[in-house]
């Protein structure tokens, strides 16, 4: 029986019919692998996702962690379900040999880690952050590094964390404080304090890696003077054994909404609480150079919108297949047509509106889920083409594509589970029923990891405009092949194609007017407006592409496919065209509005 996390069909449309990454074993990077490796894969994850993770995600929600002053505990069921992650060789899947990965397409591995995502995401949480952690690491860090903590992290011995934002800065890195001292020994001695740090304290691990922002004496004021840190919560020796407790402490846990099973931390560095070595001080070792911590953090930070973003898709399907059950299984009145007394209950399914609103989490999911896989190809691609211009390529629609891939999902995928509950009725709103939790679960991903605004500002103040527009211009050209490829099909495909057209020719125009005004404060005041157009316009692309594939294909999954895409190019893509009228106008109305009248 197909489980209610992801749908397996789904997944293997989008690699195989779409996508083709069964083609990627003919480059040399992932030449070991086959169809049947892909597929051994997602049948592993689907089991571990259903076997280790689900069964505590309730669990989770009712019972956080807890800190007695001494140990944070947490439920027993996460360490087993990470230990179980880790005997099966997963948390290296997409790395490379010789760190101790399978070197699997990210592809592949995106699609098998969305079913943890979707059977216990704060669970799951331990493992995305470890995971780029290693990522970064294995780029920017030195050889040692790699030897003393990222094949422990890859053995599943050592978990990682960003440790990024303070209590009085936030997101505004450029008013990060933590400072590092350096030392005789060739380390740093770090003290400060950092906020919201997930997975940053329990013992369900031999050691934490803390990847800590922090400035260098003499280092220039903002972002440019950040260096990168590794701040292990327990030092190790050359062979990456244990030793010494650092001098990371816990200040406190934070309660959320959701997302409930994941300790999320106030750490302070250099108190006093421990003095490793005999000195004062958290011991850090600087990862490659002073003063480019910012560049590095930004590859685990996009890494972590990624991951993001498809924990939000995740969340938003495994709602919409409970919703999808429950509406079939529900008998409650009679349709609307042959409406009598005598008549029996028929399941709420064969009611429109109930329909309408399955449609929409259709449309809104299953769209997203097409747009991560998709960012996930633009990696596999950059990282295994022998033609340069096919990796810079990649590399340019990967960079402009990630605010989208992160902030579209957290919108519209927990508009998703919004629909799920009220699809579920009353019952929906109760801890009986799984989505009222994933709705909270849900809720955290439009603010972590750079909130909706700072994604937009990143999209229509930088990515939009850098290397003179290529970037921009890359999505014009695949947009562009989509639109002739739907075309040439003709008939109802060639007429949503020419929806798709006529708008991203006025956005495009759009974008062109925004940054050619002088005054920026106004250009980017509604960058919020233009992320959210820019976003649908983007899932409509993909929802055009899986038409030209589904379309010709008599089955009822293509055909399912072809309703939900036409949905979203009749009930969706419309929401664009006032969005795109208000920014066409560059409204002053919040630029305006004064803080004392609020």
């Amino acid at each position: 029986m197909p489980n209610d996390l992801i749908s397996r069909r789904d997944v293997e449309f989008l690699l195989y019919e779409w996508l083709g990454v069964d083609e990627l074993p003919k480059r040399e990077r992932y030449s070991d692998h086959s169809r049947e490796t892909f597929d051994g894969v997602l049948d592993l994850c689907e089991q571990l996702a259903e076997k280790y993770f689900a069964p505590h995600n309730k669990l989770n929600d009712t019972r956080e962690p807890t800190f007695d002053g001494r140990h944070v505990h947490v439920n027993p069921e996460v360490k087993r379900a990470l230990d179980a992650f880790a005997a099966a060789d997963l948390i290296g899947m997409s790395m490379d040999y010789e760190l101790g990965g399978a070197q699997l397409p990210v592809t592949v591995a995106s699609a098998g880690f969305a079913w943890f995502h979707a059977a216990n995401v704060s669970t799951a949480a331990y493992l995305m952050l470890t995971m780029a952690n290693a990522n970064l690491l294995a780029t920017y860090g030195s050889t040692r590094d790699h030897e003393l903590f990222v094949k422990p992290m890859l053995a599943g011995r050592f978990s990682g964390t960003m440790c990024l934002s303070e209590p009085q800065a936030g997101s505004s890195l450029a008013d990060v404080s933590t400072r590092a001292e350096p030392t005789d020994d060739g380390h740093y001695r770090l003290f400060g304090s950092k906020m919201w740090i997930s997975g940053g304290e329990h013992e369900m691990t031999e050691n934490i890696v803390h990847l800590v922002l922090a400035r260098i004496a003499g280092s220039p004021a903002g972002v440019k003077g950040l260096s990168l840190f590794i701040v292990p919560k327990f030092l190790v020796d050359d062979n990456a054994a244990i030793g010494e407790r650092n001098d990371v402490s816990l200040g406190g846990l934070n309660h959320k909404m959701g997302y409930r099973g994941t300790t999320n931390t106030v750490l302070n560095f250099g108190e006093g609480a421990h003095r490793p070595l005999g000195s004062a001080g958290a011991v850090g070792y600087l990862v490659g150079r002073p003063n480019a911590g910012i560049s590095y953090m930004f590859h685990m930070m996009n890494e972590a919108r990624l991951g993001v973003g498809i924990g939000a898709v995740a969340l938003g399907y495994t709602g919409y297949l409970k919703s999808v059950r429950y509406a079939s299984e529900r008998l409650q009145g009679r349709v609307p047509a042959r409406k009598s007394a005598e008549d029996k209950p028929v399941p709420i399914i064969e009611h429109a509106d109930v329909r309408r609103m399955l449609l929409a989490q259709k449309a809104y999911v299953e769209g997203a889920l097409a747009l991560a896989l998709y960012c996930g190809y633009l990696i596999d691609t950059r990282a295994s083409s022998e033609d340069n211009k096919e990796a810079e390529e990649a590399a340019l629609l990967l960079d402009v594509l990630t605010p989208i891939a992160k902030s579209w999902p957290s919108q519209w995928c927990v508009a998703a589970n919004d629909l799920a509950i009220q699809v579920h009725g009353g019952y929906g709103y109760t801890r009986d029923y799984d989505v009222e939790q994933h709705y909270r679960d849900n809720r955290l991903n439009p603010i972590h990891e750079g909130t909706h605004g700072i994604q937009s500002l990143d999209l229509l103040g930088r990515k939009v405009t850098q290397h003179d527009g290529a970037s921009l211009a890359l999505v014009s050209d695949r947009i562009g092949k989509a639109i002739d490829g739907a075309t040439a099909l003709g008939g109802e495909l060639g007429h949503l194609a020419d929806q798709l057209a006529q708008r991203w020719v006025r956005l495009v125009e759009i974008t062109t007017k925004l940054v050619g005004e002088s005054d920026r404060e106004l250009a980017l005041a509604n960058s919020a407006i233009y992320l959210e157009a820019f976003g649908h316009l983007v899932i409509a692309w993909m929802w055009l592409e899986l038409l030209i594939i589904s379309a010709p294909k008599n089955t009822d999954f293509h055909a399912g496919k072809v309703q939900a895409g036409r949905f979203f190019f009749r009930y969706e893509l419309p929401r664009v065209d006032p969005q795109l009228n208000l920014l066409e106008t560059l409204d002053s109305t919040t630029v305006d509005m004064k803080a004392e009248w609020f």
